[in-house]
């Protein structure tokens, strides 16, 4: 079966607003993928102060920029439809939204931009609210996209996403997987996936970064350039790492507010400057990842590690995570650049593909929840 479909991503780096249109195929339960037309939609200035502080809105104006949000997200759809001659040619959407409160500790998140309201607009099927089910269900609602990197991306033994928030995929931790399970072949209609995989957010990444290279004048560090020429401050580092979230086993999540604790007011309240704190938290950035692979070695001569989103652009920050890898045997691999910048957008069409399939679309093991689910909300335009 084949489905071409629009996925919409927006991370919590505000860098953007990706759109892939994607064509998914599915063959006796084996999945293929190809990014057909893809791009990243730097937000307005507005935009991006509308949604850092949607939190702190009062109930009825946050209402009305969900489905402002909403609009805004439709109209974009239309114009990349015409832009690339898509009419008639797309299934659905499937909408990631943006995450302005993660609480699952309290049965309760919330990513704006109303599937109505883009349904309406672009007179499509749309597939929003992918989290909300899992984590009615006790579980984080993250990550979700540990179904995509299974049924796209099996290959690899880990899997790094460096975007706002760096969050990582264990395939096979431990000795927790049988040959009976290597694979998905034969599953059926709301059927669940294997669940032995592991995934959760790892640390801060982009967001931090980012932040820091603009009070340079800069949206973004270019390739760690800055990163490169500032120095290690070890307390510093010593105090991140100390942070008490490291100490909590998976499953768990970081909110955007959550992983602001962490890491800013150790950086924003210290006089140390700008490129040694790059410096540090690229560091930091890899001495977390590099813990996540120890609590779940591969036990091979060799593993490998896909890293995609932002951060895989970041020069300094991959030579960081390769020192700090190397030791335990495990080889980074940076895929094209159509895959590092929309693997996100292009889970999400997944995603909304298994919802329109009715199945198992969010997977327990990786979120804690009660069981797999079917999640997501179907508008249809």
């Amino acid at each position: 079966m084949v489905y071409k479909v629009i996925g919409l991503m927006s991370g919590s780096s505000l860098d953007g607003l990706d759109i892939a249109y994607v064509q998914l195929e599915e063959i006796r339960g084996n999945w293929s993928y190809k990014i057909l037309n893809a791009e990243c939609l730097p937000y307005p200035d507005k935009w991006i102060a509308d949604l850092r502080h949607a939190s702190d809105l009062r109930m009825s104006e946050f209402l009305k920029l969900n489905t402002r949000y909403g609009k805004y997200l439709g109209e974009q759809i239309n114009d990349f439809i015409d832009k690339y001659n898509l009419g008639h040619k797309v299934h659905f959407i499937a909408s990631h939204g943006h995450t302005v409160f993660h609480e699952p500790e309290n049965n309760t998140t919330c990513q704006i931009g109303d599937g109505a309201a883009i349904a309406v607009t672009t007179g499509l099927p749309v597939i929003n609210d992918l989290r909300s089910m899992d984590v009615a269900l006790g579980g984080q609602g993250a990550p979700i996209v540990p179904i995509g990197d299974r049924l796209l991306f099996g290959g690899y033994d880990y899997l790094l996403n460096i975007g706002g928030i760096a969050n990582i995929t264990v395939q096979h931790p431990g000795n927790n997987i049988g040959a009976e399970n290597a694979d998905l072949a034969g599953q059926t209609r709301g059927s669940a996936p294997t669940p032995a995989m592991i995934a959760f957010d790892v640390c801060p990444a982009n967001q931090v970064l980012n932040a820091l290279a603009q009070r340079e004048g800069l949206p973004y560090d270019d390739g760690g350039g800055l990163a490169a020429k500032g120095s290690l401050l070890a307390d510093v580092l010593d105090d991140l790492n100390d942070d008490k979230y490291y100490k909590l086993t998976p499953p768990k999540s970081l909110s955007n507010d959550a992983a602001v604790e962490i890491v800013f007011p150790k950086l924003y309240e210290s006089s140390h400057n700008n490129y040694d704190q790059l410096h540090t938290i690229c560091r930091h950035v890899a001495e977390q990842v590099a813990a996540a692979v120890k609590l779940f070695p591969h036990g091979k001569e060799e593993a490998s590690m896909l890293v995609t989103g932002g951060g895989a652009f970041n020069t300094f920050l991959i030579m960081q995570l390769e020192q700090t890898l190397e030791p335990l045997k495990v080889k980074v691999l940076v895929p094209e650049p159509e895959v590092i910048k929309f693997k996100e957008a292009l889970v999400m069409a997944l995603i909304g593909t298994l919802r329109w399939r009715e199945e198992v679309n969010v997977l327990s093991s990786v979120t804690g929840a009660s069981r797999d689910s079917v999640g997501g909300a179907l508008w249809l335009g």
